[in-house]
């Protein structure tokens, strides 16, 4: 628990990405495995339950630090974060632990969920007292849900492959499905995840002699037979690029095979031995969501894998439904048959993985986007067209001319345009290395708001209000007051952070816990991806990953925009 302890404190002390892979691979290059394991899955992003309720773990740490109810609320508002605070309230620890991470989270932190709260009471108190701040920090956001780490994915990939000394495309390929809870994490698990390629008896689906006709029998979370599982899983998902330059910057576009960057849930169809898999670009299987796509998957050969979008689109329709009618299928515990006729979903394929147990990865685009449209022609008369719809070409023999299709792209219920080199190989991650695609979007919807709350942050930044509310003015009955609409964090610089940070605690009129209402005088340009109705909110509507463009300081807060502008954005077909 030290060792990860510490390398959780270094990561969070620094930004530099040289001084992260150090700690990582200096890290796993000495952990035990079995505390490798838990590391590299917390690390990836692997999610820790919530084990004791947050009410309960405030109430036990401040009777333990022995603060009166006001003075740790004040305190916990001075900080920022809880399981900082209650490092620093509590006394001293009476003595040290040895244990490692892997018995603190499987033989204390697991069995803490459901007991009872004496039980709460008396263990927290002995095992905050066996660790130092940084241990008791740790420790304390494992048991809250909380943990979290400013460390990419791809740098653990990059540290494993160094300590490992393979490939890191290997490791990488290893790794899909490393997170997902219903398989938890081991020793042997770990040692396959970094074992040579080709070793006898640690294969894995990546190694380069595994063979992919090799069908999978089992479910990905059977932990009894851990090769089969494996077999199981999708590829490393291939990530585009945000295109940033002018498009003419790319050459002849000719040389591109260019498709409508759809909004939708981007997931791969695993076809196998007879079984069918569905898995989402983070990692999640989610068969069980959408009954539709693995139709599909039924009537696919064994031996494929399809890359492509979940979408929603009702069955017949030209073009698909937005995002938000896609949501519920996620969301919902159970699907009724109300929740999958209001949410119907489809399959747009634009990528060929795997064909006939072979992986397809080093072929060049061209030619897996040639497979698949042969595969859909021989499923024609056997599956229904709305089933499997293969991402069409967009053609068109300029720039200028892929502009103002571009154009079009909200009336046609997408985000821009796919570029992809015709010649590029399948990658992993968002690399350059297999060739480009780049993802040449359409401005966001945009509108200029008022400031009026502000939150702490987090990590790093929690000793600073960077979490805020904006509202824009509704001028309903002849009375103009301002409606909250969005919350946003990003897209102010450091410096800026800090200059609204200081005007924060200056205009402050009212506390709310960690909440602070603010007098209005900022105006920030708001930007979202989308936008529908919402009896939810009371602005009557909910966008979608609002963030700030840039801080307006030519305006003033009268010169906000309307509620009734930011509803004109809403689709009438979707209200």
């Amino acid at each position: 628990m030290k060792r990860f302890a510490a390398l959780y404190a270094a990561l969070d002390a620094t930004t530099s990405t040289r001084d992260k892979l150090d700690a990582l691979t200096t890290y796993f290059s000495v952990a035990p495995p079995e505390d490798a394991a838990w590391a590299s899955y917390f690390l990836a992003g692997g999610k820790p339950r919530q084990t004791v309720p947050t009410r309960l773990l405030t109430e036990i740490a401040r009777e333990r630090a022995g603060l009166p109810e006001w003075l740790f609320d004040e305190s916990y508002q001075a900080v920022g974060d809880l399981a900082e605070t209650i490092a620093h309230v509590l006394p001293p620890a009476a003595r040290t632990s040895g244990l490692g991470l892997t018995q603190w989270i499987e033989e204390r932190v697991l069995t803490l969920r459901g007991a009872t709260p004496d039980t709460l009471r008396t263990r927290l108190v002995a095992y905050w007292d066996e660790l130092d701040w940084s241990g008791r920090f740790l420790l304390t956001k494992l048991i809250g849900g909380g943990f979290r780490v400013g460390v990419a994915r791809q740098l653990v990939v990059r540290a494993l492959a160094d300590v490992a000394g393979v490939d890191h495309k290997l490791i990488a390929q290893r790794m899909v499905g490393w997170t997902d809870a219903r398989q938890p994490p081991d020793a042997a698990r770990y040692l396959r995840l970094i074992a040579p390629a080709g070793t006898s008896g640690q294969k894995s689906r990546g190694d380069t002699d595994s063979a992919h006709a090799a069908g999978a029998t089992g479910t990905p979370q059977s932990a009894q037979d851990p090769h089969e599982a494996e077999r199981a899983l999708p590829y490393p998902f291939f990530l585009a690029h945000p295109l940033q330059s002018a498009p003419e910057t790319l050459g002849d576009p000719t040389h591109w095979l260019v498709e409508w960057k759809w909004d939708g849930i981007r997931a791969q169809v695993v076809k196998r031995d007879g079984r069918v898999w569905i898995w989402s670009r983070g990692e999640d299987l989610i068969t069980e969501r959408f009954p539709e796509v693995v139709a599909l998957g039924d009537a696919l050969p064994d031996g494929f894998v399809l890359d492509g979008e979940i979408l929603a689109w009702q069955p017949g329709a030209q073009a698909p439904l937005p995002f938000a009618r896609l949501q519920p299928r996620i969301t919902r515990k159970s699907l009724t048959k109300k929740v999958l006729a209001d949410s119907p979903a489809a399959f747009l394929a634009y990528d060929l993985l795997e064909a006939h147990g072979a992986d397809q990865r080093m072929t060049p685009l061209i030619g897996r986007r040639a497979q698949l449209d042969a595969l859909a022609t021989s499923l024609a008369d056997t599956l229904a067209r709305d089933l499997l719809r293969v991402s069409p070409r967009v053609d068109a023999s300029s720039w200028s001319m892929l502009a103002a299709l571009r154009a079009q792209s909200r009336a046609r219920g997408v985000e821009g345009l796919m570029l992809k080199e015709q010649q590029s190989l399948y990658g992993v991650g968002r690399t350059k290395a297999a060739g480009t695609w780049w993802k040449w979007k359409i401005d966001p919807y945009a509108v200029d708001a008022v400031l009026v709350y502000a939150q702490r942050g987090h990590g790093r930044r929690a000793s600073l209000y960077t979490d805020f509310t904006f509202a824009v003015w509704d001028e309903a009955n002849g009375v103009r007051t301002l409606v909250p609409f969005a919350k946003a964090y990003s897209g102010l610089t450091d410096d800026e952070m800090r200059e609204v940070d200081a005007i924060v605690r200056r205009t402050t009129v009212e506390k709310f816990g960690p909440v602070r209402s603010v007098t209005p005088t900022l105006v920030f340009e708001i930007g979202f991806e989308g936008i529908q109705a919402s009896t939810r909110h009371k602005s009557g509507v909910a966008v979608r990953f609002p963030r700030m463009l840039r801080w307006r300081t030519d305006k003033h807060i009268e010169d906000a925009d309307t509620l009734a502008m930011l509803k004109g954005f809403i689709d009438p077909a979707t209200a």
